[in-house]
């Protein structure tokens, strides 16, 4: 990304410097009837590599996650080059832009891996610094009047329910848990940037693997009603949710569900769960966040990016196995070695497009991950940023559970944030639906 990241951006000031259109009221899905923003440095990445061109066109959105990301680095734009970008391809559409930004640096965020990569410590200030040097100046930024115009979708804190909802796997969890940090955090970065007026913030609750478990889904939408202030439907700070951000989970599952009965529910993979897909899971889920006192409004959006699953190892048909867990391996279409692998997983495969209102609902099917950047580095390599390697990105790793379980990663893989243009030839050919 490094070599894109230095392109020329068209000018902009006077767009900038001219008087910007007024703010729409915050519509219903702020995905219906708008312009979609692409990234250019990442469209540049993608293009260069043989077939990409046919995906460089999709929107992407822009991780926020270190605090450097949001003035910049040399190799990486900041939150104003990337809303001035916004503001010039807007300019050539009468119907408003929309822009997704993900905020994902919270105090020991993803507290259950082994390695926790954010900028803030739970015992060192964490809460009031990520307030401070985190949230208000991205606030700050959104607020300004030059981006009125635009329809900036806020993805909070992808994945902090697992730290939340699962025991204490890491003494930071420990930390995170007693201190109350992850809710206060959220609930801050929640109530700042929905008092901007074309903010619509989208709060994450995590994928099926997790919350679909029985024992975590009533409890995740009773937090998250608790952190956003929901009570009895009435006004929220939080417009809609999303699920499987930067995840692998399949959309669909079209060849087995829990519905078959509880020797399917209780095979290996499955592991008691009520869901095996994203689509239903972020559905049923979105019924229960209602029952928890959210507006009827709320919409869900599904991140698509990686969840295809597709060529060759891609299943055509129902198994016809007597053996229940090889019935499950031999149907199902999510290769992974567990639901719980998370880091460049083999096998993957660009999902459904980006598109408005796929199903009932649904706000959006959104590659909010950018496809072919890399989610950690597969050897002892510790990025210029201090980004250090996860163990579940090591193709050789394997952890417990129910047995030894490889990472399922692939090789050769650079640190995180950075173009692993092999895993993007994989997610290409692998594409579902195919390209």
């Amino acid at each position: 990304m490094a070599a894109v990241a230095a392109m020329i951006l068209l000018p902009v000031t006077a767009l900038l410097t001219s008087a910007p259109a007024a703010a729409d009221t915050r519509v219903d899905n702020p995905y219906v009837a708008a312009g979609r923003y692409v990234d250019p440095w990442w469209s540049a990445s993608a293009a260069a590599e043989p077939g990409g061109a046919a995906v460089a066109g999709q929107p992407t959105g822009v991780w926020l996650d270190r605090v450097s990301r949001i003035a910049g680095t040399a190799s990486s734009p900041g939150l104003r080059a990337h809303l001035n970008e916004a503001v010039l391809q807007d300019s050539f559409d009468p119907a408003p832009l929309t822009i997704q930004i993900v905020l994902d640096d919270l105090p020991d965020r993803n507290c259950t891996h082994p390695i926790s990569n954010g900028d803030f410590s739970v015992t060192s200030d964490g809460l009031n610094r990520y307030r401070t040097e985190y949230v208000d100046p991205i606030a700050e930024i959104l607020a300004d009047p030059a981006y009125q115009r635009l329809r900036i979708v806020a993805v909070v804190e992808p994945d902090f329910l697992p730290g939340l909802l699962l025991p204490a796997a890491t003494s930071r969890c420990a930390a995170v848990q007693a201190s109350g940090a992850y809710p206060a955090a959220v609930r801050y970065a929640v109530t700042r940037l929905h008092a901007i007026p074309n903010v619509y913030v989208y709060l994450d609750a995590s994928h099926h693997g997790v919350v679909g478990h029985p024992d975590n889904f009533g409890r995740a939408a009773d937090l998250l009603a608790s952190i956003a202030g929901a009570s009895g439907g009435g006004p929220s700070p939080v417009h809609g949710f999303t699920v499987n951000v930067a995840g692998y989970g399949a959309l669909v599952e079209p060849y087995y569900n829990t519905q078959m009965g509880l020797p399917i529910k209780n095979s290996r993979w499955v592991a008691g769960n009520d869901y095996v897909d994203e689509l239903s899971f972020a559905q049923a889920f979105r019924q229960r966040l209602i029952a928890a006192g959210f507006g009827s409004g709320i919409g869900m959006v599904i991140d698509t990016s990686r969840s295809g699953w597709g060529g060759p190892y891609r299943p055509a048909r129902k198994s016809t196995s007597g053996d229940v867990n090889r019935f499950v391996d031999e149907s199902r279409t999510d290769r992974r070695y567990d639901v719980g692998n998370w880091c460049n997983q083999s096998g993957a495969g660009l999902g459904a497009r980006p598109t408005a209102i796929p199903a009932a609902g649904i706000d959006a099917y959104a590659w909010i991950m950018p496809p072919g950047v890399s989610d950690g580095s597969s050897v002892n390599v510790t990025s210029p940023d201090g980004i250090r390697p996860d163990p579940m990105c090591d193709p050789t790793y394997s952890r417990v559970t129910n047995g030894y379980v490889p990472s399922g990663a692939l090789p050769y893989a650079p640190p995180a944030g950075q173009w692993f243009g092999a895993q993007f030839q994989q997610l290409l050919a692998n594409a579902y639906p195919p390209l």
